[in-house]
């Protein structure tokens, strides 16, 4: 991959060295952030004040160390001047959620989905955004930007949902489409960044969680679709065309059922929602969950396996079924699994890991699509009345 960039690009690159630090270790001071970063104090100074005009850092108001000369003042990431907005398209309703750049959530919201046609789904997305942007505008805080997961294979290179069979969509150009929403219902123009559920899952428990992760976690969330959203050297392992981690269409026996997606025996067919709910018990439904959480790890070797979803809080007893699977299976063969927790933010996973997607982007200058995410200005999209 050709790298390009000027002085631009080596700012956005310090400013998020800065964040990065201040995430690991709050109450930093300037001079310690210097001394950690390698930057110059006054590169830091400069760039500090930047971020605490725009909302990203803050002053702790008390001093660092005591000692001779001037005392420091520790620096921390702003809880209380920005806000992220994640919305969850699933196959049934729509989540949203406003959070602070800790992942505190603020508010939330279900609806159910009014239609399963992407212009409708957009536009009511939309009017959600815009009613949590009220919201975070009287809190006093600044929308930093708007994320969205969605049950299916999505190509971020080109902003196209290529392939989500729970919902009816192939090859939707779904950015535009959301984008031109938002701008219609009176959102302010922010990025806009938009991935596959799973995969945004995943970024809820990596970004804003104390975690023993080391660089490595998936996601596996369970629901009418089957997902794994997968986070590799501290990145999102999406795929060529956003089609890693469809688990829930890897083939768990030859000539199986017949899955949503047209192929038979896929992993979805076995413990997806439809099928728990005709098992005479879903602890069947949690030893196949056991089988691909086994597939994962050796293909993987993930520090941490995260099981959520709809599923799970219907059906608690699969998780606890297929850690057991999982541990028959490394006891086999000698081994340690990996460590395997449910999720944190629950049935929300996703809508907060749409926020966290911002996040994630803005702590990653050097991302390859970087650049390639959805940004707006008000006032270019026509609204259709």
């Amino acid at each position: 991959m050709k790298t390009t960039g000027g002085q631009q690009l080596v700012k956005r690159i310090n400013r998020s060295v800065l964040l990065r630090l201040l995430r690991q270790h709050t109450s930093l001071s300037r001079a310690q952030l210097a001394q950690h970063s390698g930057l110059t104090k006054s590169t830091v100074s400069l760039l500090t004040r930047e971020l605490m005009m725009e909302g990203w850092v803050s002053e702790m108001g008390v001093t660092a160390a005591k000692g001779l000369g001037r005392p420091s003042t520790p620096l921390q990431i702003d809880a209380h001047s920005r806000g992220l907005i994640g919305v969850e398209v699933a196959v049934e309703a729509l989540r949203v959620v406003c959070v602070s750049l800790l992942g505190e959530v603020w508010c939330a919201q279900e609806e159910s989905l009014e239609s399963s046609g992407p212009e409708a789904v957009c536009q009511q997305a939309a009017r959600l955004v815009a009613r949590f942007h009220v919201e975070l505008t009287q809190r006093g805080a600044q929308l930093a930007g708007i994320g969205v997961g969605l049950p299916g294979a999505f190509d971020e290179a080109t902003g196209v949902v290529r392939f989500a069979p729970n919902l009816g969509w192939r090859n939707v150009d779904f950015v535009s489409q959301i984008t031109q929403a938002l701008a219609c219902a009176g959102v302010p123009g922010v990025a806009v960044h938009v991935q596959n559920e799973a995969d945004t899952a995943a970024l809820s428990e990596y970004e804003f969680l104390p975690t023993d992760a080391r660089d490595s976690l998936i996601f596996v969330t369970c629901g009418a679709g089957v997902g794994a959203g997968i986070v590799l050297n501290d990145r999102l392992f999406i795929g060529t065309q956003g089609m890693a981690g469809e688990v829930g269409h890897s083939i768990l026996q030859i000539n199986g059922p017949r899955c949503s997606c047209g192929r038979q025996g896929c992993a979805e067919t076995f413990f997806g929602a439809r099928a728990l709910a005709q098992l005479p018990d879903p602890k069947q439904g949690g030893r196949y969950l056991g089988v691909v959480l086994q597939n994962l790890w050796t293909t993987f070797n993930p520090s941490v396996l995260v099981v959520g979803g709809p599923s799970c809080e219907r059906y608690p007893c699969i998780v606890q079924v297929a850690q057991d699977n999982l541990q028959n299976y490394a006891a086999s063969c000698g081994m340690a699994p990996p460590t395997v927790r449910p999720a944190h933010y629950g049935l929300l996973a996703s809508a907060v890991g749409a926020a966290a997607l911002v996040l994630h982007h803005e702590l990653r200058p050097m991302h390859p699509r970087a650049d390639l995410s959805a940004s707006r200005a008000v006032g270019v999209v026509a609204c259709s009345l």
